[in-house]
């Protein structure tokens, strides 16, 4: 399939993200969001994003300005109709998800590949709330997105060879090294960074040393290029306890459990680095 369009539902940190990775590779993006203000907020995102981009040399302030140009903000899941592949990013709510796949295939081509930046849910429980269950994958995006080079692909127990590959295409495009995953809670990155971060929570939590000999044991002992509690503020912590409870729900095993710690920072709204605060200060 000849993608030119792509749509990214969700405007956040990582939507605005996967929108501003489409853009500076050439496509146009229609993005949406649920409110102007959420809309603003990600279009502001993203321009500071490819400011910085400049600053550091990265793109040259023409290509910034190109990209920036393609995308185009929605709050009208209709004006998602011309897209070529659409891909949800909003919060692991896996009802909020469904409403969203719902809405989509009603407007899709029949053609067009719905894919979700999920972390943690379901691909097939994603693709139930389709008529197209073969054109449902996970695409799994890893933030920072215009930074980070992985792509990873979720395979629902309906995903056509021809889903996958056209995604894998595309990741190609977009500059990713892709990976396969079967459709299993966490799948392959998740599935391995959870534990690693709950178990430094917990270290943290009882006192075994300070957040800062955590973080700097990991990154000169394992030559990690950051430390857990670093890594879980810049993830947010209220997405590590979203996947946290998917994955402790699916599989019942205690290293899945979230330490009362996280739960209680997430409830007094200290969510790491999209916050100002979790951790550490930003």
């Amino acid at each position: 399939m000849d993608i030119q369009t792509i749509g990214v539902v969700g405007c956040g940190l990582m939507g605005s993200g996967i929108a501003e990775v489409c853009a500076r590779s050439g496509f146009d993006v229609i993005v949406g969001e649920l409110n102007q203000e959420f809309l603003d907020a990600g279009m502001a995102r993203i321009q500071k994003s490819l400011d910085r981009a400049v600053k550091r040399g990265k793109i040259e302030a023409a290509e910034a300005e190109a990209a920036l140009a393609r995308i185009r903000g929605t709050l009208e899941p209709a004006d998602f109709a011309p897209a070529d592949l659409v891909i949800e990013a909003v919060t692991e709510d896996v009802d909020l998800k469904k409403r969203i796949f719902g809405k989509l295939d009603a407007v899709l081509r029949p053609e067009v590949i719905i894919a979700s930046n999920t972390s943690s849910i379901s691909i097939a429980v994603l693709a139930a709330a389709t008529n197209r269950p073969d054109k449902v994958l996970g695409m799994h995006f890893f933030n920072p997105a215009p930074v980070m080079k992985l792509l990873e692909l979720v395979r629902g127990i309906l995903t056509s060879d021809e889903t996958i590959q056209t995604a894998a295409d595309l990741g190609k495009r977009l500059g990713k090294t892709t990976v396969v995953a079967k459709d299993s809670p966490g799948f392959i990155v998740n599935r391995l960074l959870i534990p690693y971060m709950i178990d430094a929570i917990a270290l943290y939590d009882a006192g075994l040393a300070s957040k800062e000999d955590i973080d700097t044991a990991v990154k000169l002992g394992l030559a990690h290029p950051m430390g857990p509690l670093t890594l879980a503020d810049l993830v947010g912590l209220d997405t590590t306890l979203a996947v946290a409870d998917v994955l402790y729900r699916e599989y019942g095993d205690p290293r899945f459990k979230a330490p009362p710690l996280l739960r209680q920072m997430v409830a007094a709204g200290l969510l790491g680095r999209k916050s100002g605060r979790g951790f550490y200060e930003y």
